[in-house]
């Protein structure tokens, strides 16, 4: 295996400006996820008013110190809970991660009961989605701090109430499954989300604090004309000693979380693992750093992903798999902090021998058990006469079904762009990599906006001629300058990750340390012994 020889020059104007411009865009990243933070943070001295912690307080408190914690999704709902983005809130009020609590890594869900109370934000029900299938895929254990003020129903729509239940039946699988679904009631755990805490595993309320019931004191009078309290229809004390629904009784929140960790501790989770593996290893030879300035701002200037291989992998050291043959695909081996991994990455359009050695190496990682890791950087698969003949489709296609059925997990990592059918053939969001990740340049699109504008103006003008008639260049200008924009306004990280089109967006100086725990979770997954399905424990 041979090291990567850099060929850039960090100290030319060109670098620079990439720089300055990749910089921009992680300031811009990181002010909305301090503004989502602040806006919890503002519910302090009411929280702490009432001996409550705020919701990150309980993450953190929940954690083992020093740990390393992987956020997922922070921009998750941006603009889309308003339109205006100097105060658009993004993280859909849920916060998310994987972290280690007692020394087992968990999938964690937290209820951003700071803003809002807690009730439900756009985006909010497929983020819960998305991590809960990020457990089941991983085999985590299942940490859930809920307090909400459930939906709002001023914004009910029939679409939300239905699919919502995927959340619940998604609660049942993971115990199914083997995997423990843990469960601290802070607050609020009301209407359909009283199944949020019923249909966990082990379930922790606070005293004075934890209200689950189905239907909340003014319901219940609209509903039957009973008059209960809160604490009569669903208090912590009421539900330990009465109901049985809750397992554990905490005076407070720390307490809370102190059981909930020892929960964990008490599972013997990773006595269920083979005994770890040392896996030495040696840092890259260049400065991460440096990955700052690679990718050009203009996404169709071009660039050697082989530079990002370098500052990524261990040692800087790669394997080149068909280097001669299709070389703008580039596939080979690497480690990265001591996995094993194959990458796929793009130094020009997917071309027929590009997509048919793909696949070979695709295949070829599956016999090895590999997991592939994809850096997205493709206009797409070539078009033109001369590429149909060699049979652009028909590879392609094979590419598509090699990534669509690859027995191995696979990581993907958008860098610069993802056009059309490469996103596809590139393991694109559609089919469902085991992680997912954006720098904060990329730009995903089904083409670039220039072309996706000409390419309606070369229709507008053929359908002119067709009826005989001058093609209206002005009128197919505006229409240019319209598609121009919606397709810009769609195309970067701000926009696909708030829609949940990534796991989250993450600064490329960060990229080695996040591959590094997404691999290892995913190796820890493959490690643990199937467990057969069950059914979940009964309530008394």
């Amino acid at each position: 295996m041979a090291v990567i020889e850099s060929r850039i020059a960090p100290s030319s104007e060109a670098f620079a400006a990439n720089r300055a411009a990749m910089l921009a865009l992680i300031d811009r990243q990181q002010a909305l996820e301090e503004r989502a933070r602040r806006a919890s943070a503002a519910a302090g001295p009411r929280f702490h008013e009432r001996g409550q912690l705020l919701p990150r307080e309980r993450i953190a408190m929940l954690l083992d110190p020093g740990a390393p914690f992987l956020e997922l999704s922070t921009l998750s709902g941006y603009l889309m809970d308003q339109p205006d983005p100097e105060k658009s809130v993004p993280g859909s009020g849920v916060i998310a991660g994987i972290g280690f609590v007692s020394g087992v890594r968990c999938m964690i869900s937290a209820s951003d009961s700071g803003i809002d109370a807690g009730a439900l934000q756009p985006m909010g029900l497929e983020k819960q989605l998305r991590v809960q299938e990020m457990a089941l895929e991983n085999r985590l254990p299942f940490i859930q701090l809920v307090e909400s003020a459930g939906a709002n129903l001023l914004r009910y729509r029939v679409e939300h109430f239905i699919h919502g239940g995927q959340i619940f039946r998604n609660l049942a699988r993971l115990s199914a499954a083997g995997l423990p679904v843990i469960t601290v009631t802070h607050g609020s755990s009301t209407a359909g989300g009283a199944y949020q805490t019923g249909l966990s595993d082990y379930i922790v309320m606070v005293r004075g604090r934890t209200r689950a019931f189905l239907a909340g004191p003014p319901l219940l009078k609209a509903a039957t004309g009973e008059i209960a309290t809160e604490e009569e229809l669903g208090g912590a004390e009421m539900h330990t000693s009465v109901s049985g629904l809750g397992d554990y009784m905490a005076e407070d929140d720390r307490d809370a979380l102190r059981i909930a960790r020892e929960i964990v501790a008490a599972l013997g989770w990773n006595e269920r693992m083979p005994a770890p593996v040392e896996r030495p290893f040696t840092a890259p030879l260049y400065d991460a750093e440096e990955l700052l300035g690679i990718m050009p701002a203009d996404l169709k200037r071009p660039v050697d992903m082989r530079e990002v291989i370098a500052r990524i992998v261990d040692g800087s050291v790669f394997l080149p798999f068909g280097e001669a043959y299709g070389p703008a695909t580039v596939c080979g081996h690497a480690t990265i902090e001591g996995h094993a991994v194959g990458i796929i990455t793009n130094n020009g359009p997917l071309d027929p021998a590009g997509a048919n050695k793909a696949t070979h190496f695709i295949q070829a990682c599956c016999q090895s058990a590999t997991p592939i890791l994809y850096l997205n950087n493709t206009t797409g698969f070539m078009v033109g006469r001369a590429y149909e003949e060699a049979g652009m489709i028909k590879h392609g296609s094979k590419m598509i079904q090699a990534v669509t059925n690859a027995t191995v997990p696979q990581i993907t990592l958008y860098c610069g762009a993802s056009y059309g059918a490469g996103n596809y053939g590139m393991c694109g969001r559609g089919f469902h990599p085991r992680f997912c990740f954006s720098w904060p340049n990329a730009r995903t699109a089904v083409m670039g906006a220039e072309q996706a504008a000409e390419t309606m103006a070369i229709v507008a003008r053929a359908g002119a001629a067709r009826r005989g008639k001058e093609a209206d260049e002005a009128q197919i200008g505006a229409m240019k300058a319209q598609i121009t924009q919606l397709f810009e306004s769609q195309m970067d990280v701000f926009t696909t990750s708030a829609r949940l089109l990534d796991d989250g967006v993450i600064d490329p100086r960060d990229t080695r340390a996040v591959l590094a725990e997404a691999l290892a979770t995913c190796r820890e997954a493959a490690a643990r012994a199937p467990v057969p399905m069950q059914f979940s424990v009964a309530r008394p």
